[in-house]
């Protein structure tokens, strides 16, 4: 969330099949980039939405700047095709917990762009695949401490960024509006509102970062929605698979996770890689609490 860190982790998005413009200088060279731009000119949706609201395309700076979006990130490809590999583990996860909560499908893109779907710690200290600050993560009910960071939990990072664009939802009026709070923060965005008296996404002029965060979003949704439109060629078994996981409820402290992780016929390394909340080599439970711990089930041994 960009808007609680100076600095975050922005997964780019990528269009494969870029041009390179010279002179024209005999028949074969004019067909070749013919050709290319044929590509390329393909590549743009005709229209677009997030999350059912509509992107006005007719307007010539909305239109420019999904383009760059698109275009910008031409030669990023390893990036997104892990991306790809990466979303068919941890959208089965996401996609539920969306409906749950009112949420539409589309702000999984959003969990994208900020992390790449990996847990990843940004220079001022957000974590996670929703990239949550300390003090916004305990404000959605998070528990983060030297013990347990749930921001590292998928599902329950997830559940609390669904409380927060619900709640940046009803204050701003719109979920595209809600998306670039989840960037520029539900105060900021509000501010630009009332001084441009502009309560359109599309018609504020907001910081730079804010401006391009919806449009990397769209940028991403068009692409992983299409992936052969845009070149990327990935076989069934290219991507990363469900791992299938037995959840075990720990409502007592565990004074070594590694003689725990050997009882339960795993070992200490295969324990945190699919329980990263835990940020210790103990977990101390107090009393009345109850965390629950998954223990694969294959694709180790």
């Amino acid at each position: 969330m960009e808007w609680m860190k100076k600095a975050g982790v922005v997964a780019s998005v990528i269009l494969v099949g870029g041009a390179t413009f010279h002179a024209v200088t005999d028949k074969e060279t004019a067909k070749n980039q013919e050709n290319t731009t044929t590509e390329i000119i393909n590549y743009f949706p005709a229209k677009a939405d997030f999350a059912g609201e509509e992107v006005p395309l007719h307007i010539i700076d909305v239109k420019e700047r999904l383009d760059r979006e698109l275009m910008v990130n031409a030669n990023l490809h390893a990036s997104t095709l892990l991306i790809l590999k990466r979303a068919n583990r941890a959208f089965p996860v996401i996609e539920p917990i969306l409906k749950k909560y009112g949420v539409p499908d589309d702000f999984k893109y959003l969990a994208v762009i900020e992390s790449g779907l990996v847990n990843a710690v940004s220079p001022a200290g957000a974590r996670g695949v929703w990239q949550f600050m300390p003090a916004t993560g305990r404000e959605y009910d998070l528990e983060i401490n030297d013990y347990v960071d749930e921001r590292y939990d998928l599902e329950k990072s997830t559940e609390a960024a669904c409380r927060y664009l619900v709640s940046a939802k009803s204050r701003l009026g719109s979920w595209t509006m809600a998306a670039a709070s989840y960037n520029g923060g539900v105060a900021g965005v509000n501010r630009q509102v009332d001084f441009q008296q502009e309560g359109n996404y599309y018609d504020l002029l907001l910081t730079e970062e804010t401006s391009r965060y919806v449009f990397r979003i769209l940028a991403l949704k068009e692409i992983m929605q299409d992936p052969l439109k845009f070149n990327f060629r990935l076989l069934p078994d290219d991507l990363y698979p469900v791992i299938p996981v037995k959840k075990i409820q720990v409502s007592s402290s565990i004074p070594d996770l590694a003689v725990f992780a050997k009882e339960q016929g795993v070992n200490y390394k295969i324990l945190k890689l699919h329980n990263p909340w835990m940020r210790d080599r103990k977990l101390d439970v107090k009393s009345g609490k109850t965390y629950t711990v998954e223990i694969p089930l294959q694709g180790y041994y």
